[in-house]
């Protein structure tokens, strides 16, 4: 029989969690500590919360971001939920549910908002657009990009002083992956775990997963027995992200840390010296939507002051309609 493994923490439970990457095995609890531990210290580096502020965090019913309001909520801070539903029939029907139900549990607030009522489209319908006309955004660009418009719509409507989401290190270093892929040097400038506010418009948005896997937050979630949305989303085939995601996982998988390397060396020793000016002057060039009146970012050659969210939802309702 096979000697059971004990946790190089504590020295006396059994190991649950393997993390070649941090070349140690932890137990149950010293793995939630080392995860609290984590979040802590990106918290700490970027100066991203303080517990006198009033939090929003978007949660999807996925691990990540349930994970991330488990968290927040266990040390103290002052945290509501946003979900938004996209309309992709059981898929969004449960992702729903288990949000409704860790609400309920934690007795904290949960605002939903629903697409085809608030902007009369849902995500399905995205793809049957694109079916009439190439040039429309897909549809996991067009979910992306109502989730961020609805999240900081919430935000600045109830006054909350910061948006939390629960991005993690697979989805910040793909991100990079695909930026850098693209020398898309205006995103560049902006991919950081804490983006400040712009005041009276957009709230600050911050990432405290960022230094956390996605293997290590659904670790996080079977140890505290947090029940979320385990399949992917059924309209996600194709999405570059995961593309990236998978080559990053193999270059992980040869070499333990790749991944943290990669983003780290980004944050710590590129972003500032290279992008420092462009994020700051990015932040400052923030206009009124002459459409909704939200705050959009003229960059590049635009000059009109239309946010994006208001020219896709055009565009798509009269691919739809016409």
């Amino acid at each position: 029989m096979a000697a059971i493994k004990r946790c190089l923490q504590c020295k006396v439970n059994p190991a649950v969690m393997d993390m070649p990457r941090h070349r140690t095995r932890l137990c149950g609890d010293c793995y939630i500590d080392f995860v609290r531990a984590q979040v802590r210290t990106a918290i700490r580096e970027y100066r991203m919360l303080r517990y006198d502020q009033r939090i929003l965090v978007a949660v999807s019913g996925g691990k990540d971001s349930l994970a991330l309001w488990d968290i927040l909520l266990d040390m103290g801070y002052n945290v509501d939920g946003l979900y938004l539903g996209l309309g992709i029939g059981g898929y969004s029907s449960r992702s729903e549910q288990i949000v409704r139900d860790f609400a309920e549990r934690r007795g904290v607030v949960l605002h939903v908002e629903r697409m085809e009522e608030a902007y009369g489209f849902d995500i399905p319908a995205t793809v049957q657009a694109a079916k009439k006309d190439r040039h429309t955004r897909s549809a996991c660009g067009t979910c992306g990009l109502a989730k961020r418009y609805a999240f900081n719509q919430v935000a600045l409507v109830g006054e909350y002083d910061i948006m939390a989401t629960g991005h993690n290190l697979d989805d910040e270093a793909s991100q990079l992956f695909g930026n850098v892929m693209r020398w898309q040097t205006d995103f560049l400038a902006r991919q950081s775990p804490s983006l400040p506010a712009s005041p009276g418009e957009l709230a600050a948005k911050v990432k405290p997963l960022y230094r956390l896997t996605e293997k290590e937050m659904a670790a996080y979630c079977v140890i505290k027995g947090l029940n979320y949305v385990v399949e992917e989303c059924p309209l996600v085939k194709g999405n570059t992200q995961m593309m990236y995601k998978e080559m990053l996982n193999a270059m992980e998988h040869e070499a333990p840390g790749a991944k943290a390397a990669f983003l780290f060396g980004y944050l710590d020793r590129v972003r500032e010296p290279f992008f420092g000016d462009a994020a700051a002057q990015s932040a400052a060039s923030t206009v009124p939507c002459q459409v909704c009146g939200m705050p959009t970012v003229l960059s590049g050659d635009r000059t009109e002051a239309t946010c994006a969210f208001c020219r896709t939802r055009s565009k798509m309702l009269t691919v739809l309609n016409g």
